[in-house]
């Protein structure tokens, strides 16, 4: 059996909340328990005080490989029951600093599922005809219908944290009477909140990870994106350009998630300096999330199980 348990962050020499992992005696079938890294409804969150690394939730890759496989197994599972019962919707937010992993975490958490049930959209600079609509017009096109996951590599939150960091980009939304004060941001986020309440009240799961990089982690990353040859096209130069926004972004993330983590909607912060940790936390975020729904094929009528009855009788002959 692996010992999942982990010390406390401050063991660690980091801050942040202690982080405990739930096992049972068979190593085949594991927990790990998130509510840690979960930022409750009202907290203010101040990312310095948030690890960005904790132990290892697995002793050896072989472990590690085969834990993340018996979720993404459960992923499948559930997936399944998602577009069988048409009830639900799941949309899952990956916010994060540049080399973070929300495309290896999207790649890997989601290997398993049904690609015609599962969307993933990425949202860059918006474009001209973007400008012209509301900052949630882009978004909300691409949202998950019922029965399907929908996957937002950066969203809608770009519009409280780039735009918040760099103020020419808001001027050029041609806003009427774009104020540079907080009444801006404070009028977004409550729009981000009433948002999410609207799709909650109407079927939709929301899960929305923060992967948590260090700014030492992102310098080692971006190293290898230069040094190692099969890398070298994820190399940015703007990437560089945006490391001088550093403190910039870390206080704009806080200041988004303590104004948009609900109880419906929650905000996770994953540590993401250890890749395989983080994908683990991540992959059992999202099955919490679709386990919770409770799903259940659909009941088959009496009458709909006559008529399959018969059409098996012609089938038959």
């Amino acid at each position: 059996m692996i010992n999942l348990s982990l010390a406390p962050v401050a063991d660690l020499g980091l801050q942040g909340p202690a982080v405990q992992v739930a096992a049972t005696n068979e190593e085949t079938d594991m927990n790990i328990d998130v509510k840690a890294f979960k930022v409750r409804e009202a907290d203010e969150v101040d990312l310095s005080l948030w690890a960005t690394k904790v132990k290892p939730l697995c002793k050896s890759k072989k472990a590690y490989r085969k834990l993340l496989q018996e979720q993404v197994d459960r992923l499948s599972d559930q997936q399944r029951l998602l577009y069988a019962s048409n009830r639900h919707a799941l949309l899952v937010i990956f916010q994060a600093m540049d080399t973070a992993g929300k495309d290896g975490a999207i790649r890997h958490v989601m290997s398993g599922v049904n690609p015609q049930g599962c969307q993933v959209f990425s949202f860059q600079h918006p474009s001209a005809q973007e400008l012209q609509h509301d900052f949630l017009w882009r978004t909300t096109r691409d949202l998950p219908e019922r029965g399907r996951i929908g996957i937002f590599n950066r969203s809608y939150y770009e519009e409280v944290l780039i735009v918040r960091v760099h103020s020419s980009i808001l001027h050029s939304e041609g806003l009427p009477d774009a104020a540079a004060d907080e009444s801006v941001w404070h009028g977004r986020y409550r729009s981000i909140v009433d948002l999410e309440r609207h799709l909650h009240a109407n079927g939709t799961r929301i899960v929305k990870v923060f992967l948590h990089l260090s700014k030492e982690e992102q310098r080692k990353r971006l190293l290898a994106r230069i040094d190692e040859p099969d890398k070298n096209w994820k190399f940015s130069q703007a990437d560089i350009a945006e490391r001088e926004f550093w403190d910039a972004y870390m206080q704009a993330y806080g200041q988004a998630l303590s104004a948009t983590s609900t109880a419906d909607s929650p905000w996770f912060i994953v540590p993401a300096d250890d890749k395989d940790n983080a994908r683990l936390i991540v992959s059992q975020i999202v099955l919490n999330a679709m386990e919770s729904l409770k799903l259940r094929y659909p009941v088959v009528s009496a009458a709909r199980k006559r008529e399959l009855q018969a059409i098996r009788r012609q089938l038959a002959k």
